[in-house]
């Protein structure tokens, strides 16, 4: 089976406030996020985006992290067949 990476922009939920990322998720659940430089965040196009996808919080993105884990779908830790493998996180 092979498996597609998706990329959303959404704000993300911390103890100093909220900021907008890019999060990158397979077959729908999100397994890493990219924080966006400064001018990027601050895109109307962007924070648009942003408002009309789910906010995420530190541990909801553990959570998904983990299920993929469990499963052995986490594309950072198992070799996976990808659909599109030029959509993954460079680091």
């Amino acid at each position: 089976m092979k498996y597609r990476i998706e990329t959303e922009y959404a704000w993300y939920d911390t103890q100093e406030g909220s900021k907008v990322i890019l999060v990158y998720f397979i077959q729908n659940v999100p397994f890493t996020f990219d924080e966006l430089p400064e001018i990027a965040r601050n895109l109307p196009e962007v924070v648009k985006a942003a408002d009309e996808n789910k906010r995420w919080s530190a541990e909801d993105m553990y959570r998904a992290s983990m299920y993929l884990m469990m499963e052995e779908c986490h594309p950072m830790m198992y070799e996976l067949e990808i659909e599109n493998p030029e959509l993954l996180p460079v680091d």
